[in-house]
């Protein structure tokens, strides 16, 4: 995974298969009771999926990931009318502030809470799950995994050996004009925003991300920062083995992104301008429909999780970053449990409606020599 900035790194924990003893149906009847007014109609799903986004299972699961943790320092949590917060009470505090963006105020009012309590619990989760759920987001580390991966893409238009889409979005924020501090987040589009760049895979797992730079930064320069670039420049990424396109023709591991980002050995972008041949017309084409799986994957994140889908009131600028992290734990971890709610979510690829396509002008020759003969593979025109 990329650098989130503000984010502290903490010692490696192994996936737990435990589930939470308190995730009984027992449980969300009473739950149930105090938040009538959140009970949606929506056919499609029950009460439970309408309020959460997620299934119980899932529910259950992120219980069990953060049990250890939250129950070690209990926070002394309590409703208005006295009565102490369990475990599952704080985790659904928490998911329905992630989930539907809705102001502490208003989550507070519905749940039976004070508005610093649904902050504080909200937070601790957060930092928890940011520990407690980091092995949801992973390069792929071995050889079946990136198989499985380069063997998805192919399926989708063709590319050959791609091991990823990488794409950016930016997440808004409300911020003081009149502070002076607060220009350095103002992007290209006058919006205050944070970066959000994220390399995914074929299932719109998120595989590694950045966030926590300026929105106002080029999608290349997110990129140079990243420690994504810095392995692969290292070699210690994207090596696995070469494909053979034809004979004495072979191409390395490669992810694929839009004109915003360079062209690279690593890093195959389309071909810019009108007049283009036939082949690179068609390259074209299969490039926009394989990275689209990125787009989906922005546009569903946002969608799910909405506290960084709307305009942020004002947030932390240093803990903001680690919202997204687990925004995208959370994502992941509804794809890697196999979540039947997701099916239920609509599937669009507009996550950045209103900003203007990037160019970059940097091309790398050799990365050039392969993109033709990338192209000329899959039109059927590469010589034998």
């Amino acid at each position: 995974m990329g650098p989130v900035r503000g984010y502290k790194k903490r010692r490696k924990i192994e996936k737990r298969e435990e589930t939470s003893e308190e995730g009984s149906v027992d449980w969300w009847d009473e739950f149930s009771k105090r938040i009538g007014g959140l009970l949606s109609s929506t056919k499609s799903m029950d009460k439970f999926e309408s309020v959460f986004k997620i299934s119980r299972k899932t529910f259950n699961y992120i219980c069990a990931l953060v049990k250890e943790d939250m129950m070690a320092k209990p926070g002394n949590f309590v409703f208005t009318n006295g009565r102490p917060m369990s475990l599952n009470d704080q985790v659904a505090v928490a998911l329905r502030r992630l989930s539907s963006g809705d102001s502490l105020l208003t989550i507070g009012d519905a749940f039976g809470l004070n508005h610093s309590t649904v902050s504080q619990v909200t937070w601790r989760f957060v930092e928890i799950m940011e520990e407690r759920a980091l092995h949801h987001l992973q390069w792929p580390s071995t050889e079946p995994e990136i198989t499985e991966i380069t063997s998805k893409f192919e399926k989708i238009r063709g590319l050959p050996n791609c091991c990823g889409a990488i794409d950016t979005t930016h997440i808004m924020m409300c911020l003081a004009s009149a502070d002076s501090s607060n220009h350095v987040w103002l992007d290209r589009e006058n919006h205050h925003s944070m970066i959000l760049q994220a390399i995914v895979d074929p299932d719109m797992r998120f595989r590694d991300i950045v966030t926590g730079w300026p929105g106002k930064m080029k999608d290349s320069s997110v990129l140079q920062s990243s420690n994504f670039l810095k392995l692969c420049e290292k070699g210690q990424r994207l090596n696995g083995k070469k494909i053979e396109l034809a004979e004495g023709s072979e191409i390395s591991e490669y992810i694929i992104g839009d004109s915003g980002y360079p062209l690279l050995p690593w890093l195959v972008t389309p071909y810019q301008g009108k007049e283009l041949s036939e082949s690179k017309a068609e390259f074209n084409r299969r490039h926009f429909a394989t990275r689209m799986v990125a787009q989906r994957a922005l546009a569903r994140l946002k969608e799910m999780w909405k506290v960084i889908q709307g305009v942020m009131w004002r947030p932390d600028k240093n803990r903001l970053p680690r919202i997204i992290l687990v925004c995208c734990l959370l994502h992941n971890i509804v794809i890697d449990l196999e979540d039947e709610v997701q099916d239920e979510m609509p599937l669009s690829h507009h996550h950045d409606l209103g900003y203007r396509q990037q160019i970059s002008e940097l091309v790398d020759n050799n990365a050039s020599i392969l993109r033709d003969k990338l192209s000329l593979y899959l039109s059927g025109r590469l010589p034998p």
